[in-house]
């Protein structure tokens, strides 16, 4: 009888994410960490969308399912088929998923208390602005997961409680100087894209009011005058000065980076899109040590023709075998004629691919990335240097901090937000090539890469981090 009480979990944690990649892979391995280091049940409740594509071989996809280790529960947001990129309007998708999302996860809420499992604390992503006040209604506490960089969430708490006003009035000079309590100066360029948003009728800038919903969220979370509690995808080594001056604002807790750092973790990602690996796997393992370039945008960034363009120019100029990732999307919508570049050149086109795989392949010798925070993370923590080229959102300011770190190069982007052919061949040139300047960025990669992993390790800083997180969540 004593054995069975102790197999009973003492907390019951649900993480509530946006049905996005960039969201399920960390919050998943989040989930995964705090089984192992806990006696807790997680579930994980992403929209029905997401949910489908993370189990398509369920005969009921839209119902609870059990891997062994987390336990999988949908709610709807109201646009279960998916938001259609061009065809959905993202005003009325905000509006319509705050109240349809609320009603769904409040009904999962109750069904779990009715079972006798009830939830005793809820996790949340970013953008997942309703669910704090879902989870007080039922008097459960929430703590939200930051996906980002610490860097952004300190940009954007200073940005909505004192220098909103200066950056906009700025907004239109990339290179106007923005100095902050926490932070070294830094350019407009580098803040995320929505902090610059001056068109009140952009489809995103409501997107910024999600994002100050976030930043105040965190406050009304605070029980009785504590620091409200935020989990971060980052770890202390990397980012100490921000994250030990935003101690004075909120309880911190640094639990990244949320990876699998070796073959057997490879598995508990959950891709939304479908690939071959055995195709790109056995082609890297044709290839020299550290000499392919491998190209990817990430999972939503859609590159016109002319980038398309760019980018196939640069790859004939510099001679270098390739792994470039292109979504179907993105190949159908342009017409881009792919045969022609396989024909003289030596590479590999392939729709996607478990990245860290590919990063940890010693074949690899360079990441051209959109900066997503996840793959920032993952070229980081593989020690393989990168080529910045950012697109929009946080992606702008991990440029700048991969250049901060000394783990790479950011490209000169054009006014038409594309990277000129011969600017990406001198940034791969770079930090591949033998110059001393390379051999600093691929030293610095390799030092980052072990802080990284000592971070996660047993007596980590993010370790001690999440179980200090899990002590106070017991409480």
């Amino acid at each position: 009888m004593e054995q069975d009480t102790l197999k009973i979990p003492k907390q019951h944690f649900l993480i509530a994410m946006y049905p996005m990649q960039s969201h399920i892979n960390p919050s998943c391995h989040l989930a995964r960490k705090i089984v192992q280091y806990s006696n807790s049940r997680v579930t994980i409740s992403t929209a029905v969308s997401g949910h489908r594509k993370l189990f398509p071989s369920l005969s009921s996809p839209d119902e609870e399912f059990h891997d062994g280790q987390l336990y999988y529960l949908p709610h709807s947001d109201g646009y279960d088929e998916g938001f259609k990129r061009g065809v959905d309007d993202p005003k009325d998708y905000i509006t319509k998923r705050g109240i349809v999302g609320s009603e769904s996860l409040s009904a999962i809420l109750n069904k779990f208390k009715q079972d006798g499992q009830p939830v005793t604390c809820v996790i949340y992503s970013i953008l997942m602005t309703w669910v704090p006040d879902v989870a007080r209604a039922h008097d459960i506490p929430s703590v939200q997961f930051w996906i980002q960089p610490a860097t952004v969430l300190a940009i954007y708490y200073y940005f909505f409680r004192d220098y909103k006003d200066a950056i906009i009035s700025a907004a239109n000079d990339p290179m106007a100087e923005v100095t902050f309590p926490c932070l070294p100066p830094l350019k407009i360029r580098d803040l995320p894209s929505f902090a610059t948003l001056t068109n009140k009728e952009s489809p995103y800038y409501a997107v910024l009011g999600m994002l100050e919903q976030a930043i105040d969220a965190q406050e009304k979370e605070s029980i009785d005058g504590a620091k409200p509690k935020v989990l971060i995808n980052s770890f202390d080594e990397l980012e100490s000065d921000v994250i030990r001056s935003m101690e004075e604002k909120m309880k911190l807790f640094s639990v990244g980076p949320t990876l699998p750092f070796d073959e057997e973790g490879e598995d508990e990602f959950k891709d939304l899109i479908l690939t071959d690996r055995k195709v790109y796997v056995e082609w890297l393992g044709t290839k020299p040590e550290k000499s392919v370039v491998y190209i990817s945008f990430g999972s939503y960034s859609l590159m016109s023709k002319r980038q398309l363009e760019e980018i196939s120019k640069c790859l004939k100029e510099i001679g270098q075998p390739y792994l470039w990732i292109v979504r179907k999307d993105n190949r159908d919508s342009e017409g881009f004629d792919f045969e022609e570049l396989a024909s003289l050149t030596d590479g590999l086109v392939v729709e996607w691919c478990h990245q860290m795989e590919v990063l940890r392949h010693p074949s690899v010798g360079c990441f051209v990335t959109h900066c997503g925070w996840n793959s920032t993370l993952e070229t980081l923590s593989c020690g393989v240097p990168a080529v910045a080229v950012p697109q929009w959102t946080d992606q702008l300011t991990n440029a700048w901090l991969i250049q901060e770190r000394g783990i790479g190069v950011r490209g000169e982007i054009g006014e038409d937000g594309i990277i000129d052919g011969m600017e990406l061949k001198r940034c791969v040139e770079a930090v591949m090539g033998d110059s001393d300047r390379g051999e600093k960025i691929r030293e610095s990669a390799a030092f980052w890469r072990e802080r990284a992993r000592e971070a996660v390790s047993e007596g980590g800083s993010s370790e001690r981090n999440l179980r200090a997180f899990l002590d106070h969540s017991g409480r």
